[in-house]
């Protein structure tokens, strides 16, 4: 069976919105000064100035919009990919696409002096799609097909050489390092408005594509023989499937830089919950997601006293454990 219950499934929706609202309250009330609830909802409505108004609006708030967007778009990403590819271990970070989006902008940065967050965004998603063509056709090279064993192995490989090629540019120039370095660890903190505005356009685009292609994901998960048989387009599903996640992890990693282990984790917590069913697996993946940045980042804040951890430092300390449980639990299922 494909579902579960309406009962659960409709509940497992209920409390991941519940937790994206007590993760966006924490957000706005965990910092170097801790605000209450209350203070929180006056500086959101009644506005005015004050220290808290300055800090909710002035500080806090682009960060919990940045996360949840972002969030968002990158569990969305690694439902698709996971399912396009037939393999639990594929996320955009492991199979080059952020890296492919990272060093594109890292060169705009250092070649072509582009600063405006509209350039950014075209060389992110250039990015993001070169890396995914790259990757498919290392993947399929010679007569073998594209099997998940060996997409992951080739993204896998052109993600090294590309975070190789981005620490050789920042190594090479005092000015370059002092501008990637914060933006390559992956961060939601000043990241302005302006930025994510100008991303979600195709943040939404892609997120629109991948609701409509989670129906087509499941009839392709049978097979592509069955699929054929079931009348799906396969070739079709399956590059609307890539242009989705190219809208969405370009888009992103332009915003906030490569976060990593956001779309291998969350969309594995998604299936345990609603099981296989991509038409669930999907939008609950965002919800989850767009919970677990926010939170990740809020637990940055308090983690080392006195100082920050970026969130995308935070997505891989507490992603990291995960992974290594998914992988052992399939290495046991194999043997």
């Amino acid at each position: 069976m494909l579902t579960r219950s309406a009962g659960p499934r409709s509940l497992a929706f209920i409390l991941s919105a519940a937790a994206v609202v007590v993760a966006v309250l924490l957000s706005l009330m965990v910092g170097s000064r801790a605000l209450s609830p209350v203070d929180v909802v006056r500086a959101l409505v009644d506005g005015g100035s004050g220290d808290a108004v300055d800090i909710v609006r002035g500080l806090r708030l682009d960060r919990t919009l940045v996360a949840l967007v972002c969030g968002a778009a990158l569990g969305a990403a690694g439902a698709l990919m996971q399912a396009l590819t037939r393999n639990p271990l594929a996320d955009p970070g492991l199979l080059g696409v952020n890296a492919g989006a990272a060093a594109a902008v890292v060169t705009g940065f250092a070649f072509l002096g582009v600063t405006s967050s509209t350039a950014q965004m075209w060389l992110a998603l250039a990015g993001a799609a070169v890396a995914s063509v790259a990757v498919y056709l290392l993947g399929s090279g010679g007569r073998a097909a594209a099997t998940p064993a060996r997409l992951a192995l080739a993204g896998a490989a052109l993600t090294a050489v590309l975070y190789s090629y981005i620490n050789a540019l920042a190594l090479s120039n005092q000015e370059n390092f002092d501008r990637f370095r914060f933006w390559t660890v992956g961060s939601v903190v000043n990241r302005g408005l302006d930025t994510l505005v100008s991303a979600l356009p195709f943040l939404v685009a892609g997120a629109v594509l991948a609701l409509v292609v989670a129906p087509g994901l499941n009839a392709l998960a049978l097979g592509d023989d069955s699929s054929r048989a079931l009348g799906l387009r396969i070739g079709r599903t399956r590059a609307l499937t890539a242009i989705a996640v190219t809208l969405l992890c370009g888009a992103s990693t332009a915003v906030a830089g490569p976060i990593a282990f956001v779309g291998l984790t969350v969309p594995h917590v998604a299936r345990a919950i609603v099981g296989p069913d991509q038409r669930l697996v999907v939008p609950l993946s965002m919800l989850i997601a767009s919970a677990f940045l926010v939170l990740a980042d809020v637990v940055g804040r308090v983690v080392v006293p006195g100082a920050e951890i970026e969130a995308g430092i935070m997505t891989a300390i507490l992603g990291g454990p995960v992974f290594i449980a998914i992988v052992r639990r399939r290495r046991l299922v194999a043997a």
